[in-house]
């Protein structure tokens, strides 16, 4: 077949105008759209001024810079060198940035001063999706995973290992010194590099050794003190746990459309779940301006405190427990029925237990009911159901133990089971989107709060990236809907410069 004429010298009788450079559905237009429909109110609680300084020289114009961090952050370019490298390079940059190429440095000051206040924007996305029926508010899914921080895992130190390593960096420094040693020449004006080197490390470890102390830790991480040792499903990790709680999102008919939605995010850093659930549930309560109809939590979640305050907040939470192979055994406890009236229990086998007495396990008061020893030894069930010959088997029944009977019951039904199926369907892909997709493999900046801020940042970019999917199939008067619901604007015509 003919070849194709090819010169890379070619030239264009017109030079292309930005509109030309990529599509109509383009996601960089959908970010441009987002950003240039931002209202006024907005821009003042991102702490950004739009009329700029009447002296000194030209700025960037923040709508282009904010559109950059959206879009790469979305892409999965979050270093600000890439996106300077992206800014002279990559066609969408360049319409976003209208053909002007910010460097790093401007890039990183305009990201360092504002992204805190962002999360206002992670609101903005949930609010527009609920007022133009996105969200399906049916159910919500909360889960949890272990991210990296920026600090490698052989930084973190107990006390007895921090206290080694001073001895060490002291004994380097006193053998560097020694070996710099110059008579009666005078000073080197610099210290050598080796010695600049150990001198710093010795700072660090005294800082961290003043911060042990001081707050009370076991480990502490030389790079990143905030963080901690995570062991997640990719080994142990220097780093923090990523809380989300995430909704499906919906058709025009009811029908699940193809994208899911962030509506509560978080970083701590608890090693487990379980002092998440009721917080996280807030949270998404608050952004959605509802709660949902049904709650999915996997088992890390589960504790008797969690299950009585949702209960109080009429929060229904399809949640097992860790235990659930205990649960099924003839004897245990929930087989035991209560007598209100006598204030005893009836074992399985017919025999009462009788209140003995309050113990205190765990700072929390418990009432103990207990049977005959000499009844249990004469009982067929005596080395299955208890093996204490002197007085038989005992009942602990904690503060929590009716509402943990209750939502046994309930996860028993066919609806709760039918319902936690669902959960791995919605929370789960989030984060492997983020990872695989969006390529976040761990947190770039180091402290509790900054890696917050770079969290709702990520939350942003996947609700934009779920909404930028759902917008690309709208027809144009449809699009300008859900751009202005995002401003939280009535009307904003100019936002799609179609050509």
């Amino acid at each position: 077949m003919p070849l194709r004429p090819f010169s890379r010298c070619q030239t264009w009788l017109f030079p292309p105008t930005l509109e030309e450079l990529i599509p109509e559905d383009h996601p960089a237009r959908f970010v441009g759209a987002f950003v240039d429909a931002l209202e006024q109110a907005t821009w003042v609680e991102l702490g950004i001024g739009l009329e700029g300084e009447v002296l000194g020289s030209p700025a960037y114009h923040p709508r282009a810079l904010l559109g950059v961090w959206l879009y790469g952050f979305m892409t999965g370019t979050r270093s600000s060198r890439k996106l300077e490298a992206a800014c002279r390079d990559e066609l969408p940059y360049l319409w976003l940035t209208g053909w002007q190429h910010p460097d790093h440095n401007t890039l990183w000051r305009f990201y360092r001063e504002h992204r805190v206040a962002m999360r206002h924007l992670f609101k903005g996305t949930v609010h527009a999706a609920v007022k133009v029926g996105l969200v399906d508010l049916a159910v919500q899914a909360v889960d949890g995973t272990k991210m990296a921080g920026n600090a490698a895992t052989d930084r973190t130190y107990d006390k007895e290992g921090l206290q080694k390593l001073l001895e060490r960096t002291e004994k380097a420094i006193r053998e560097l010194e020694d070996q710099n040693e110059t008579g009666n020449d005078p000073p080197p004006v610099h210290l050598p590099k080796k010695l600049t080197q150990a001198q710093r490390l010795l700072a660090e470890v005294k800082a961290a050794m003043a911060e042990m102390a001081e707050e009370g830790k076991k480990r502490i991480n030389l790079t990143d003190g905030d963080s901690g040792l995570m062991k997640g499903r990719h080994g142990v990790v220097a780093g923090y746990n990523l809380q989300a709680v995430v909704s499906p999102t919906t058709g025009d008919t009811g029908a699940k459309e193809a994208g899911l939605l962030i509506t509560a995010a978080e970083v701590v850093q608890d090693k487990n779940d379980v002092a998440q659930l009721v917080p996280m549930l807030n949270q998404a309560k608050e952004t959605t301006g509802r709660q949902a109809e049904v709650y999915l939590a996997d088992a890390g979640y589960y504790s008797g405190h969690n299950l009585a305050v949702c209960e109080q907040q009429q929060q229904v939470v399809v949640m097992p427990e860790g235990q659930e192979q205990v649960v099924r055994l003839p004897y245990h406890k929930d087989k035991f029925i209560y007598d209100a009236a006598g204030d005893c229990y009836l074992c399985p086998e017919g025999q009462t237990l009788r209140f003995a007495s309050i113990r205190h396990t765990g700072g929390k008061a418990r009432r103990l009911y207990r049977a005959h020893g000499a009844t249990c030894r004469k009982c067929v069930a005596f080395g299955i159901c208890t093996r204490d010959h002197r007085h038989g088997r005992e009942l602990e029944v904690g503060p929590y133990d009716a509402v943990l009977r209750r939502h046994r019951d309930w996860m028993a039904t066919e609806e709760a089971k039918m319902a936690y199926r669902r959960r791995k369907q919605i929370s789960e892909p989030v984060f492997g989107i983020i990872r695989e997709q969006m390529g976040v493999r761990r947190f770039l900046l180091r402290g509790l709060a900054e890696v917050r801020a770079e969290a709702k940042l990520l939350a942003i970019a996947f609700n934009l990236r779920t909404l930028y999917r759902i917008w690309q199939r709208w027809s144009h008067e449809r699009r300008i809907t859900l751009i202005e619901a995002l401003a939280r604007q009535e009307s904003r015509h100019r936002l799609f410069c179609t050509g």
